[in-house]
């Protein structure tokens, strides 16, 4: 609960591509076709982009960078861009330097060294790191001190969810609460 709030790449990456349709189509640019590299089920993906946006023909696919030439020269634009980002990123912590780094994917040898050698035994990573990520993890796992919030050592299984303080119940004796109402 005290913990970062958790939003997934598979809806940032949603939110995005909406967000950019959204601003082209508020800016009057005339988008007839769309083809998007899915992230997560591509025909709930389609469909979600679908209703939003009824007008489009909206084109969902996995591996669609490699299907579709427009979306392998967006993919290739997205990193280049993605690459400059980095290597002009200025962390607002101090004593970082990006620039041995790796690719920045959790599997390259390079991203692992530079985790490895860059995790704060208290704080864990700059706020560039993914913290969710295994690798990631993983590290804090091994090298950061352990930290027990308050409230993780609530024990949940005993807490009503709030669904259970709206539905009706029948009174079982002369002093109990009158229904609840659902």
């Amino acid at each position: 609960m005290l913990g970062r709030e958790n939003y997934n790449l598979n809806a940032i990456s949603h939110d995005t591509a909406i967000s950019l349709l959204q601003k082209l189509l508020d800016m009057n640019i005339k988008v007839r076709d769309v083809y998007v590299d899915t992230v997560g089920p591509a025909d709930k993906y389609q469909a979600k982009l679908s209703a939003l946006f009824p007008t489009l023909n909206i084109t969902v696919a996995s591996k669609a960078d490699d299907k579709y030439p427009i979306c392998g020269a967006a993919s290739i634009c997205a990193k280049v861009c993605r690459d400059r980002c980095m290597t002009e990123w200025e962390f607002p912590e101090t004593g970082y330097d990006i620039s041995d780094s790796g690719s920045g994917y959790p599997s390259d040898p390079n991203t692992k060294r530079w985790l490895r050698d860059n995790v704060d035994r208290i704080f864990g990573f700059p706020q560039f790191v993914r913290f969710s990520w295994s690798t990631a993890e993983i590290i804090i796992d091994k090298h950061c001190v352990r930290v027990s919030w308050d409230d993780d050592e609530e024990n949940e299984e005993n807490i009503p969810k709030i669904k259970f303080f709206f539905q009706i119940r029948q009174k079982t004796g002369r002093n109990s609460p009158t229904q609840i109402l659902s």
